[in-house]
């Protein structure tokens, strides 16, 4: 029984090892191939070559105001532009970023819950904020955008 199991492995070693002649293709077939593969693909690039151009709005025209500049846009800023201004961040930041959009920059002094050394803070770095309507694209990050230490 041995014998059997030994010679039985022994058969299929070797057979899987063993040239198949009737899966081969000769080297001219596989030349053709490659270069049928390669006429289409070169006929594909050259399609996308002439592909009108995308006009998709690639940067918010305001972008400096989202902590880009010295000027912070408090209806569209991530709370950590904040970070830049000693004393705000993450209370004050967060309590900005979370109850707006204010239509101008005095209505910030009505957040609720706000405490007067808060309040002053905010007369503090006022010179530096503004406010533009907010965009869709930066008003869901502007509590949370991903970024993490």
């Amino acid at each position: 029984m041995k014998i059997a199991a030994v010679l039985a492995l022994l058969v299929s070693t070797v057979a899987a090892f063993a040239p198949n002649n009737s899966a081969q293709r000769s080297a001219t077939e596989l030349a053709a191939d490659r270069r049928d593969f390669l006429s289409q693909a070169a006929a594909v690039a050259g399609l996308a070559a002439f592909a009108p151009s995308a006009n998709a709005i690639r940067d918010y025209e305001a972008v400096g105001l989202l902590g880009g500049s010295n000027i912070v846009d408090v209806n569209n800023a991530n709370v950590r532009v904040y970070l830049k201004m000693p004393g705000l961040y993450p209370t004050v930041a967060g309590k900005i970023a979370s109850n707006g959009p204010y239509k101008n920059v005095g209505e910030l002094y009505s957040i609720p819950g706000l405490t007067g050394a808060e309040k002053d803070l905010i007369k503090k770095y006022e010179s530096r904020f503004t406010t533009t309507p907010p965009a869709a694209d930066y008003v869901i990050d502007r509590i949370n955008n991903g970024l993490y230490r």
